[in-house]
């Protein structure tokens, strides 16, 4: 009896038609980007604290712990935190599907660029450039001042920090406003956070707006975006519409997407669909 393709097949072949005819590429991530590589999963209370049993043995949610509250209330806790996850970020390698979507942005007729809602890097160590990278909930890699005593924003490469895993305290001086000599955060756009210093990431995105001003037979490519914080979803959802642009979703808890341009839903992994799509084009 002849073999029927399954719909995950279908699907793999559309995306690799998508890829293979677009002539801009734009890439929107989120968390679960970071899943292949190794780093973990906030999904819910009981995943975050597998990976920081301290803050659940406290009963210390992620909510809590990301806030400019946290850095005011506890310094030493908050930095612990956030100094394990930059220690982290800094020595994981970015999984081979990063590579991947460069490749096929170099191969791309009009260029190719990212936006993330991840904080750790991962595009620019991955051999993007600064300029084809959007970052819109800021990066890890940089810094501010907790008080907003000015609107600084400088890289955090003079910052190794010394952390107690098993109590996830900053054991070594945590870093300092160059210009009052308080207490520094992450410039990240934490929870209940008035304070962020938006004006790097705005720069990324006025970037990445010039670009898509001119956009033609654009393709998006959604992966690890989910509802909890709907950032890159929506970003997605507006760029499609404005552009008629299709988008291939790809998302394993999530993936469903409608639309009259010709989406694509891929229940899987980031790297699993990545590898998938690339042993078809």
């Amino acid at each position: 009896m002849p073999q029927t393709s399954s719909p995950a097949t279908n699907a793999l072949h559309k995306a690799a038609r998508l890829v293979e005819n677009a002539d801009m590429l734009l890439f929107v991530t989120g968390a679960g980007m970071g899943v292949d590589s190794g780093l973990p999963d906030f999904r819910g209370n009981q995943g975050f604290w597998r990976a920081y049993p301290a803050l659940g043995q406290a009963g210390i949610d992620f909510y809590s712990i990301a806030s400019p509250g946290a850095f005011r209330r506890n310094p030493e806790l908050a930095w612990g935190f956030y100094g394990h996850r930059l220690e982290l970020y800094r020595r994981t390698v970015p999984h081979a599907g990063y590579a991947t979507l460069r490749a096929w942005g170099e191969q791309s007729l009009c260029g190719y660029m990212a936006l993330t809602t991840n904080v750790d890097g991962h595009f620019q160590k991955s051999g993007f450039e600064e300029k084809q990278v959007a970052e819109c909930h800021g990066s890890i890699h940089h810094l501010q001042c907790l008080d907003a005593c000015c609107d600084e924003i400088w890289p955090a490469n003079d910052f190794t920090p010394e952390v107690d895993e098993r109590e996830c305290l900053l054991l070594n001086e945590p870093p300092r406003c160059p210009q009052c000599g308080g207490l520094a955060r992450p410039n990240i756009l934490m929870f209940g956070d008035g304070d962020w210093f938006e004006r790097r990431s705005m720069s990324q995105l006025k970037r990445l707006d010039h670009w898509l001003r001119e956009a033609d037979r654009l393709l998006v490519i959604e992966i690890g975006a989910g509802t909890a914080v709907s950032t890159a979803r929506d970003f997605t959802h507006r760029v499609s519409f404005e552009h008629r642009a299709p988008v291939i979703r790809v998302n394993p808890q999530d993936a469903a997407i409608h639309g009259n341009v010709g989406h694509v839903s891929l229940p899987m992994g980031g790297l699993r669909a990545l590898r998938e799509i690339d042993a078809l084009l």
